[in-house]
């Protein structure tokens, strides 16, 4: 008990201090490390791979972090009593999991200056507040190439959540794609305004079904979609996780998402007391974004060009969003051999030429 007890005192005065380049510093007692999540950990997909992610935290620091998380929370009023929740309990290190998660994490970073926070998909960054996210859209340019490759109809059609920047630049990097490589394809999408309900995914997967789109993108989290396309026998991509295993016969490949190295590093980072704020990308070349290739359903050369592309992206040789790329409007967004900057990207609120369909108001 008297150890223990010295422990919080030498933490108390550590970080009362501020030393340490960053923010936080080296800590006698085990760090407190809290994650919220947008839906169930049992989704397949986003969530369930942040719950992979801190698994394989907690796996590798041991006795020197205690983990928890909460599960099924909603974006708003809900969010920040669950983040205020966890910095009052003392927790050291709070990652935010959804888009929606931003605003309630700003200001609880604000009201808990000595604690860490690190935001999924955001743009708001604080002293004490990070923001990291994966690169989706390379994969979903692979994937926009291997549908290209497989469709018969030339329809291709994606599930999409809510009109944020992330989910619209992904949408647009499958149409370039399909732009190079199935001229004629047309992407049909269809906005569900949800990022767990599997009825309702498996619902715009069969309607996109029916009018004769045989290849199924879905931006949601369930598997339901996948599993629609199986029985359906069309084929899909999956999203977050590696969903081969619900669409066997269906699976092109799937968008995963690895997110352990970086909460791994983040919290190391925090331990030493280095901390500092930034905006994480992460994406083919950091191994935050996995592509496995179901070699089941594709073929041998079809596989060596979706290799080729992704060696390509990773290495830095190619780049999905290389001007001149201009919007549905005609308005060139991107010049000629300009590369798009994480700003750009960051900021995506419009569809590139060729999407026939209209974003949400």
């Amino acid at each position: 008990m008297k150890n223990k007890t010295l422990n919080t005192l030498l933490r108390g005065l550590v970080l009362a201090m501020g030393l340490g380049a960053g923010v936080g510093a080296a800590v006698a007692e085990p760090l407190k490390v809290g994650f919220v999540y947008v839906g169930p950990v049992g989704d397949h997909g986003w969530t369930y791979q942040h719950e992979m992610g801190r698994r394989e935290l907690a796996e590798h620091f041991g006795d020197k972090v205690q983990t928890t998380f909460v599960e099924n929370v909603a974006e708003g009023a809900d969010a920040e009593r669950v983040i205020r929740n966890l910095a009052k309990d003392h927790y050291d290190l709070i990652f935010s999991t959804s888009f929606g998660f931003m605003n309630p994490t700003a200001k609880v970073a604000k009201q808990f200056p000595k604690v860490v926070f690190e935001h999924a998909t955001g743009y708001k960054q604080d002293k004490n507040l990070g923001t990291y996210l994966s690169r989706s859209y390379e994969g979903r340019y692979v994937g926009g190439y291997l549908a290209a490759k497989m469709t018969k109809t030339h329809k291709i059609g994606y599930i999409a959540s809510f009109p944020i920047p992330e989910v619209i630049r992904d949408i647009n990097a499958i149409q370039l794609a399909l732009d190079k490589y199935d001229p004629q394809a047309e992407l049909k999408v269809m906005w569900v305004s949800t990022w767990f309900d599997p009825g309702k995914e498996a619902d715009a997967a069969n309607a996109l079904i029916d009018q004769d789109v045989d290849v199924v993108f879905q931006h949601t989290d369930s598997p339901a979609p996948i599993q629609a396309a199986e029985r359906r026998g069309v084929y899909a991509v999956g999203y977050a996780s590696d969903m081969q295993h619900f669409g066997p016969k269906t699976v092109l490949t799937s968008i995963v998402n690895d997110w352990g190295p970086h909460y791994i590093k983040t919290t190391q980072a925090v331990m030493d007391g280095t901390w500092k704020p930034q905006d994480f990308w992460g994406g083919l070349a950091e191994d935050t974004i996995v592509l496995p290739l179901n070699k089941d359903v594709l073929p041998a050369d079809v596989q060596g060009e979706a290799s080729k592309l992704i060696a390509d992206i990773k290495s830095g040789a190619f780049h999905p969003f290389t001007g001149p790329i201009k919007d549905q409007s005609g308005k060139e967004r991107i010049p000629a051999g300009a590369v798009a900057s994480n700003a750009d990207l960051a900021a995506m609120d419009y569809y590139v030429q060729g999407i026939k369909a209209e974003l949400p108001k």
